[in-house]
């Protein structure tokens, strides 16, 4: 790379939300990286920073433009020029869209005919003449969930822009957006330093802004989060809970990290655990914190980003703040106790799941219903089963959920365990939500696995009926993640539930919708999409195609395949070996012949009894393999046959002259065809074929 000088870019706007500093840092790098290979500069990697007031970028940017010589093809010539050879718009678009005239254009030969070919050069600019332009595109092409307009302006940002500084080698670029003209000046911290002062570098800005109290580095700020967090759990003897994502939502809100301590009354230990916990977090993004053994502890921290001069009075702040939400909530606990599991059920029928669905309580009675098939099939309680699917959604309806409807089925636990409910079925009415997301945990128990199956088959199905399937990104029912926690349960507990089985028990389960028994292979479908998801996470994308274009319905027996062939994969002959197995699949799919038995005394050559007497003898040990579901053992045996096979191929002309051999050869290529292809459609595998001259 040529002489390079620095780019330096600030923006700075009010207070951002910590999840729109996120993304936008993630956008900024690759933005400004390909907004200069579009402008034919040559640069460094871009580094990013940021907080809730600035974004800000710094990358190392040649200080000239490559030359530009390319050759563009254009229409054919058959198109470019009518009968009189007269150009037609055609060509007389392409040439105007390459600044050049028609007659500028060449005629080339190539292998799809003779094209139009226009041939442009430019001579690169320097970089100070081009960065404004790019700049200003990668400014303003910011994307948040949520843009606003101020003042008069029509460009739209996430929050007002108050400044901008873009510097190229220390001077500044013309550049204006959002209302601001970019210049060298900034600010340091809101309250501690909001005095204005010229930047001459990236370097600069740093020094600077940590002396006014700004930590601009996220990665600095988030190990400064960590460290104030474990100054005062020293201080206090406690350790806290762990919460990664509360840590990186607080870096990106704060500037100037400070922890302060504090505490509220050990008589609201007696809440659930997840109540105090949510309260301090969903509301007040409070750290809780628990003692040695495991209990929560009466105290929390909170992250100010000032520095604190008076704590006693931030602290008081907190504590009066977070008091008032934990009476709030019990006074939710207590009214809610009031009432039985049961009697809180009884109100789902003025709850609507979905207009065309019905209400959560016909929801509930097709959860059972389903349950109970599912329960019988795996050897489950049916009497438990359908007590935990009777009172999986009740807790929807009490005041808690309404209050922290993220803890849906945590309070149904907690008041069943309250009502005297056995342990495993209060667990159920909290697993059967599990897992909620990738990062989440499976049910423990087979009830809560069993009710979350119920459950999620329905909404898919029935969402399905009714025209509700996801569409590009939009999937306002989440059914992408309920397909991916079924399969994921489904893994997880080894259960050989086939997917078209489980789609076709909720079909029959009088939703009332006429689209509902078409729906069900739909639902298989955009199961087994998930599953060839999952297992391409950790398998090569061939060897899950050739085991789903099999069978996919099997959720726990397709993994085992897929496993076993990438095994087989490892084996330093497997090319060869797949090379050999694909052919037989190939020849069989072009020519076959179903209708006609091997008949081994038509077999008369060499070759041909070879192959037949080690398929008897392989077919003989794989059989009790693959109803073992041990497809290793049947990879590693089938692999015996891959020297005959080469013998026969070697040998014999498989497609004789002679209709009854050539039906024979082919016969006898299906019974070697027939060993494998119930684990894996080996045509699907990309091997390497062997060169020939």
């Amino acid at each position: 790379m040529s002489e390079t000088r620095e780019l330096f870019l600030e923006l700075g706007c009010e207070e951002l939300p910590a999840g729109y500093v996120t993304s936008a840092l993630a956008e900024l790098g690759p933005r400004l990286a390909q907004a200069l290979v579009g402008a034919r500069l040559e640069h460094g990697e871009p580094r990013v920073y940021g907080t809730p007031r600035r974004l800000a970028g710094v990358v190392r940017v040649a200080s000239r433009q490559k030359d530009l010589a390319e050759a563009v093809t254009g229409p054919p010539v058959s198109a470019a020029f009518d009968e009189q050879g007269q150009p037609t718009r055609a060509a007389e678009a392409f040439a105007r869209k390459l600044g050049l005239a028609v007659g500028a254009l060449e005629k080339v030969q190539t292998e799809k005919g003779v094209y139009l070919v226009g041939r442009r050069s430019e001579t690169g600019r320097p970089a100070g003449d081009v960065l404004p332009g790019v700049v200003g595109d990668v400014l303003r092409g910011f994307k948040f969930k949520k843009s606003m307009r101020w003042s008069s302006l029509e460009q739209t940002f996430a929050r007002p822009v108050r400044w901008l500084i873009a510097l190229f080698d220390g001077e500044v670029l013309p550049v204006e957006c959002f209302g601001c003209r970019a210049g060298r000046r900034s600010v340091g911290h809101r309250f501690l330093a909001p005095q204005p002062f010229d930047v001459g570098s990236a370097d600069e800005w740093l020094s600077e802004l940590r002396r006014r109290f700004v930590v601009a580095d996220v990665e600095e700020r988030r190990q400064l989060v960590e460290a104030e967090l474990a100054r005062v759990e020293r201080d206090a003897g406690v350790r806290r809970v762990p919460d990664a994502a509360l840590i990186e939502e607080v870096t990106q809100l704060v500037e100037y990290p400070t922890a302060v301590l504090g505490t509220f009354p050990a008589s609201f230990l007696d809440l659930p655990r997840e109540v105090i916990v949510h309260s301090m977090r969903a509301h007040q993004r409070f750290f809780a914190f628990e003692a040695a053994d495991g209990r929560l502890h009466p105290s929390f921290a909170t992250i100010a980003g000032t520095v604190v001069r008076d704590v006693a009075v931030v602290r008081a702040g907190n504590e009066r703040v977070l008091r008032a939400r934990l009476e709030d909530a019990r006074f939710c606990h207590d009214e809610d106790r009031k009432h039985t599991l049961e009697e809180q059920a009884e109100k789902l029928g003025r709850v609507v799941f979905q207009a065309k669905l019905g209400t959560v309580a016909e929801k509930v009675t097709r959860i059972r219903a389903i349950a109970a098939e599912l329960a019988a099939r795996l050897g489950a309680d049916a009497a438990r089963v359908d007590r935990a699917a009777a009172l999986c959604k009740a807790d929807l309806v009490t005041r808690m959920v309404g209050e922290f409807p993220d803890l849906q089925g945590v309070m149904g636990r907690d008041y069943a365990r309250r009502q005297g409910v056995e342990a495993g079925i209060c667990d159920a009415l909290a697993e059967h939500y599990l897992p909620r997301g990738a990062a989440d945990g499976l049910p423990k128990g087979d009830l809560g696995a069993i009710v979350g199956l119920a459950d999620r088959i329905d909404t898919l199905v029935g969402c399905f009926a009714v025209g509700l399937e996801p569409t590009g990104s939009a999937d306002p029912f989440a059914l992408r993640r309920a397909a991916l926690a079924i399969v994921a349960v489904l893994l997880d507990r080894g259960w050989s539930v086939p997917l078209s089985w489980l789609a076709d028990l909720a079909a029959r389960q009088g939703l009332g919708t006429p689209g509902v028994q078409a729906a069900a292979p739909r639902v298989v479908e955009f199961l087994r999409t998930r599953l060839r998801g999952v297992l391409g996470e950790a398998h090569p994308a061939d060897v899950v195609e050739a085991v789903l274009a099999v069978s996919g319905d099997d959720l726990p027996d397709a993994r085992a395949r897929v496993e076993a062939l990438t095994q087989l994969r490892r084996r330093e002959d497997f090319d060869p070996l797949g090379v050999a197995f694909k052919r037989v699949a190939n020849l069989l799919k072009t020519q076959p012949d179903a209708a006609v038995a091997f008949d081994a005394a038509l077999g008369a050559a060499p070759a041909e009894r070879a192959l037949y007497e080690r398929w008897r003898d392989v077919s003989a040990r794989v059989q009790p393999m693959v109803e073992a579901r041990d497809y290793a053992a049947a990879l590693t045996a089938l692999a015996d046959l891959r020297t005959p096979v080469d013998r026969l191929f070697g040998e014999v002309l498989v497609m004789d002259p002679d209709p009854r051999v050539r039906a024979n050869r082919l016969a006898l290529l299906g019974l070697v065809g027939a060993v494998f292809s119930g684990i894996a459609d080996f045509k699907l595998l990309q091997v390497t074929e062997p060169q020939t001259r």
